[in-house]
């Protein structure tokens, strides 16, 4: 009985001090966590740097340029240069755009600073000459083509016809990409007229087939780049905007730039049998073989990767912008991100930062109701995560199929992008940042996934960082506007996206990035 009563009391005094120890474990965990959260500001540092001066001019824009900018912008809307396949695509409305570009922008096509190059037909580079060719150049790209759109879908206005309701601007192209296209135009024209002479060289590339991977217009300008041996300091095209009341507790409007994008497969999977006719079915057909086969694709979705990509940057640089409890979590994801990652997955647009997606588009199979199809097809688009490989998620898919019956063929596919340079050493993020700041105080800027793919994959191998970024500002609704129906932009915002890009290449003309002042807590 005393041998029992002593083994018991030890067996509390162990208990007592694996409780203490985990106790004080989560007292120091807690602790960490809450520093961090009070201390975690990404957003110090280069704006509070001395930054290089470069006398820039400024732009004011009267009410008669104001009318010009729009309507030649409306012109723009209303050519549909439209991309139906990379074999069909409207080539008189690209005759006609490039035209207008002509027309439009006068001062950019006389201009003994810019040599301009036809490529392909029908996309176009311009070489903006600096004044200091030792500085390395950059360039700018947007894309001339838009996908399909019909006024029977649903739209407010015809897709085409520009037609402005309540102070928007409605069509196909507004967003995507040609806000961008005119606004950076727009804004070399007026730094032209006002006598400008950039210090570091640029160049500007208009793909005319992105909508379709841009393999005729964007690879065609990347190869003339690299035979003349052109290196870029970095490239900033289309992708992320200025989000604002889209990210349910964020405080304030949130600009976010895209540092990489996500990869992409396209699987065909297909089952051969023997044809039979339907009176006489076997105890499997080719069809309920393949439906089983993406039935298990569907329900074992890819493994969470929450926290392992540039998604991890993004969230903690919002971090400070939520509101606790959220703030608390954001700011510590080297705790929480297993917990972030299965909120997210529960809703379709934030489960595309968790993982690797799988969406089968396609299932043909059949050719009479009363014979049993001897073929069944099916194709599977994946959107691969930063933190996987093309060849692992095919070694997945093959995995979770798991039926030797079922053929799989890759039928095109890359790699996530690298991920581009963020930080205070980061050049073409900081100036980005720090324009955006200029003209938004109230925006926090941070790097972020892009989920889609844009012509600048093709310019990896010029440039160590690529950036994805337009001056749209997306409020609720609007992003299912992109590639949907009444895609539209603000008088205003279109307004703002020339006087971005009129302060962006003046900021480009600085030498170097101010010293680091980084904040207490490095990233």
């Amino acid at each position: 009985s005393r041998g029992r009563s002593s083994q018991t009391i030890r067996i509390v005094h162990v208990l007592k001090i694996v409780a203490g120890t985990l106790g004080l474990a989560v007292l120091l965990l807690f602790t960490a966590a809450s520093i961090r959260t009070l201390s975690l500001d990404v957003n110090a540092g280069l704006q509070l740097a001395n930054w290089e001066k470069t006398n820039n001019i400024s732009l004011v824009i009267e009410q008669r340029q104001r009318e010009q900018l729009l309507a030649t912008f409306k012109e723009a809307i209303r050519i549909p240069t439209v991309s139906f396949s990379e074999t069909e695509m409207n080539q008189t409305a690209l005759l006609h755009f490039n035209q207008l570009l002509r027309k439009a922008f006068p001062t950019v096509f006389s201009s003994n600073l810019v040599h301009h190059e036809l490529v392909a037909n029908y996309s176009h580079l311009f070489r903006v000459r600096g004044s200091l060719p030792d500085l390395e150049p950059y360039l700018l790209l947007a894309h001339i083509d838009v996908v399909p759109a019909t006024e029977s879908d649903g739209w407010e206005a015809p897709p085409f016809s520009a037609q402005e309701i309540d102070g928007f601007i409605y069509g196909r192209g507004t967003f995507d990409d040609k806000g961008s296209l005119m606004g950076m135009l727009q804004a070399l024209e007026y730094l032209l007229m006002k006598g400008y002479a950039p210090r570091r060289g640029f160049y500007i590339g208009l793909g005319h087939d992105e909508e379709v991977h841009g393999h005729q217009g964007a690879l065609n300008i990347v190869r003339m780049l690299e035979q003349r041996g052109v290196r870029l300091l970095f490239v900033l095209d289309e992708g992320l905007a200025i989000l604002d009341g889209i990210l349910d507790g964020l405080e304030g409007p949130a600009a976010l730039i895209g540092i990489s994008e996500k990869g992409q497969a396209t699987v065909k999977l297909s089952v051969s049998t023997v044809p039979s006719h339907s009176s006489i079915p076997p105890r499997e057909t080719s069809i309920g073989i393949l439906a089983a086969a993406v039935k298990r694709l569907e329900e074992n979705p890819m493994p969470r990767l929450f926290g392992m990509g540039p998604e991890k940057a993004m969230f903690e640089h919002l971090a400070h912008k939520f509101k606790l409890p959220m703030k608390f979590i954001m700011s510590n994801l080297w705790l929480f991100s297993p917990l972030i990652g299965r909120i997210l997955e529960r809703r379709p647009d934030s489960n595309a930062f968790v993982r690797t997606t799988t969406a089968v588009t396609m299932f043909n199979a059949g050719v009479k109701v009363n014979v049993i199809p001897p073929y069944a097809e099916a194709f599977v688009n994946l959107r691969i995560h930063s933190a996987q490989s093309l060849q692992e998620v095919l070694d997945l898919v093959r995995t979770t199929v798991a039926d030797e019956r079922v053929k799989m063929e890759l039928s095109d596919g890359f790699d996530p992008l690298p991920v581009s340079s963020s930080d205070e050493k980061a050049f073409g993020f900081q100036v980005i940042k720090k324009t955006l700041l200029d003209m938004f105080p109230g925006v926090t800027v941070a790097p972020g996934i892009c989920i889609g793919n844009t012509d600048s994959r093709h310019f990896r191998n010029l440039t160590n960082d690529i950036y994805r970024f337009s001056a749209l500002w997306f409020k609720p609704g609007d992003p299912q506007r992109f590639h949907g129906i009444n895609e539209r932009i603000s008088k205003k915002n279109y307004e703002d996206i020339v006087q971005f890009f009129f302060s962006l290449i003046q900021n480009f003309d600085i030498q170097r990035l101010p010293d680091s002042h980084s904040s207490a807590h490095e990233l």
